[in-house]
């Protein structure tokens, strides 16, 4: 029984990396949507029809749209991770912690999740499925296999 939970484990434990990578490509796709409504209007929604790029929430949808799109495809991930965790935190204080202390009477659930998930992603990495871990695999000293090489 112990060898089956320890092969049980040995599957999840090799499958992390590569669901880093899951958790970060999808929350950057769900944070793009934000950028994209309030930037491009697309999707349009009546919540962010008229805002105006140079409004605090043009600024937000800005860096969602930018940051976002770096996230995506794991480019300089940590720190745009680590600025979205920031906007995040932000959006939380300045549109709901005043309404009420519970985030689900506030409306700010989202934004408390997505600040905690973007400040995760910034001190755990994009994980191997991004253009960061090819950049840096791509440094990496090669091995010599013969002494001529």
């Amino acid at each position: 029984m112990k060898e089956k939970i320890e092969k049980f484990n040995d599957v999840w434990t090799r499958w992390t990396p590569h669901v880093l990578s899951v958790l970060r490509i999808m929350s950057a796709l769900l944070i793009l949507q934000f950028g994209l409504a309030k930037i491009v209007k697309f999707p349009l929604s009546p919540n962010f029809a008229k805002v105006e790029l140079l409004s605090l929430t043009g600024a937000a949808g800005s860096l969602e749209l930018v940051l976002g799109a770096l996230l995506l495809v794991g480019l300089y991930s940590r720190v745009a991770a680590f600025i979205l965790s920031g906007e995040m935190a932000f959006a939380y204080f300045i549109a709901h912690a005043g309404r009420d202390f519970f985030p689900l009477l506030n409306g700010g659930t989202l934004a408390a999740l997505f600040c905690f998930v973007y400040f995760y992603l910034a001190f755990a990495g994009p994980g191997p499925w991004s253009v960061d871990a090819m950049r840096a695999r791509g440094r990496e000293p090669r091995l010599r296999t013969s002494p001529a090489e």
